[in-house]
């Protein structure tokens, strides 16, 4: 008992002087800034979600034919609860919209929104996309407070940033920091991506929180970080606020994302590629191939050409292209900047459809299964499917496909080309490719 009151006695004596240690209200008759009165006005738009359903789970020993024979037990897959939390982002008060990201609702059959004043809301999805990842949800509206969007294209490297959510489920966190880059990609090779980076700390629990400007507004949407250990260490990424709006009026209008194509098989213009077309710019994407009775075909874009903007906006690379018209409506008319034997043109093409675009290639074009996402295929001469690209780091990269393969069979099934190749893999979670690399025949299993 006396070293209780001692160890009290002790924390009061420290206590006392770090009360008075507070920083003043002024200093040589300035005041000291605070974060504190645009972190009370934003708060109220961050919310804390909460989601509930069921998984199914596959042992792995019920892959192996002879454990399943040998212990009598059949290869089916069992069911699991779980619980798990987010974040979200009132952006609409009278019409109770909240963003979050589409994997915070993954699976869920249950959301139930908290928000600052503990108030419990049960919640609705309006619409979601993977690709971008971006979700919308409904709650019942009335004393909802949203907060107004920043335009995200005027953000810039060094700007100050706060980031608002619900980390390891400990409720409302603030954390700062700057931005660290933009047009960051590659996280999610087969997703829609224009990050931006911040150092600002994200830890999971954060994800569809705010990323917000100084001023109060959202500049982004907290998504994803990169760690080793699954905590914050400075690079995390946010979707941005103009990029969120565009996929959020398509899932309030259409309940899904309804993309549009170009019809255009593209390149990343390197610095090698501008040398050998004289090009002084190497920024931009190089068309490789347009698409018969595309859209693209109909504006009069011709391989060789480089895309350099859309809509006014730069295009730095392939994947910023695939972004750009990603992100567009079906049947939106979009401005397209390009150069031609190194001379500026411009064209106008209409947004095609998706599964029209992909008919009318036909021989040439995306795998399909998103073990080759990454891999440009197309017919080979003489019979199979010659893979004319790898995009480094991709899916089928990392698989070991490499540019000038030929597959020539899936599992034991010869294929002639690549009609055949996709029937042959429609729907197969996993199967084995017979490669042809030079004089030397490979299998990889693809899952």
């Amino acid at each position: 008992m006396k070293l209780f009151h001692g160890l009290v006695a002790t924390a009061l004596c420290v206590a006392a002087p770090v009360a008075l240690a507070q920083l003043p209200a002024q200093v040589g008759g300035t005041p000291v800034p605070s974060l504190a009165p645009m972190v009370k006005r934003v708060s109220p738009a961050v919310v804390n979600i909460a989601t509930s359903g069921t998984v199914q789970e596959q042992n792995p020993l019920l892959n192996d034919p002879f454990f399943r024979r040998f212990f009598d037990v059949p290869n089916t897959p069992r069911e699991r609860q779980f619980q798990s939390a987010g974040s979200g982002v009132i952006v609409d008060a009278e019409n109770g919209y909240i963003v979050t990201n589409a994997h915070v609702i993954e699976n869920a059959t249950e959301i139930t929104v908290t928000l600052l004043d503990n108030r419990s809301l049960t919640a609705k999805v309006v619409g979601k996309d993977e690709g971008s990842d971006v979700a919308v949800l409904k709650v019942p509206t009335g004393n909802l407070t949203e907060i107004p969007i920043a335009d995200s294209d005027r953000t810039e490297v060094g700007d100050f940033v706060v980031a608002i959510g619900n980390p390891f489920g400990l409720g409302h966190t603030v954390t700062s920091g700057i931005v660290s880059a933009l047009g960051r990609s590659g996280i999610n090779p087969e997703g829609y991506e224009d990050f931006i980076q911040t150092d600002a700390s994200i830890n999971p629990g954060n994800s569809g929180g705010a990323l917000v400007t100084l001023d109060g507004q959202l500049v982004g949407i907290n998504s994803a970080i990169l760690s080793r250990t699954g905590g914050n260490i400075g690079i995390g990424f946010a979707i941005p606020a103009n990029m969120m709006k565009t996929v959020m009026a398509q899932l309030v209008k259409y309940g899904e994302i309804r993309r549009g194509v170009l019809g255009v098989n593209i390149q990343t213009l390197t610095p090698d590629i501008a040398q050998s077309m004289e090009l002084a710019n190497v920024q931009g994407a190089l068309v490789s191939q347009v698409i018969e009775d595309s859209a693209a075909a109909k504006a009069g874009i011709q391989a060789g050409d480089v895309i350099t903007a859309i809509n006014g906006r730069p295009v730095k690379d392939a994947a910023g292209l695939r972004n750009s018209i990603g992100l567009l409506s079906i049947g939106d008319r979009v401005d397209i900047a390009l150069l031609r034997d190194g001379k500026p043109r411009r064209v106008t093409a209409l947004v095609g459809q998706r599964d029209a675009a992909s008919e009318a290639a036909g021989t040439s074009g995306s795998p399909g299964h998103r073990g080759l996402a990454g891999a440009e295929l197309a017919d080979a001469q003489g019979g199979g499917v010659l893979i004319r690209s790898v995009a480094e780091g991709s899916p089928a990269a990392q698989r070991g496909l490499r540019a000038n393969d030929v597959i020539v069979g899936v599992g034991r099934a010869r294929v002639a080309n690549l009609a055949e190749f996709r029937r042959a893999t429609e729907g197969a979670a996993a199967f084995v490719l017979q490669i042809r690399r030079g004089n030397a025949t490979l299998v990889i299993p693809i899952r």
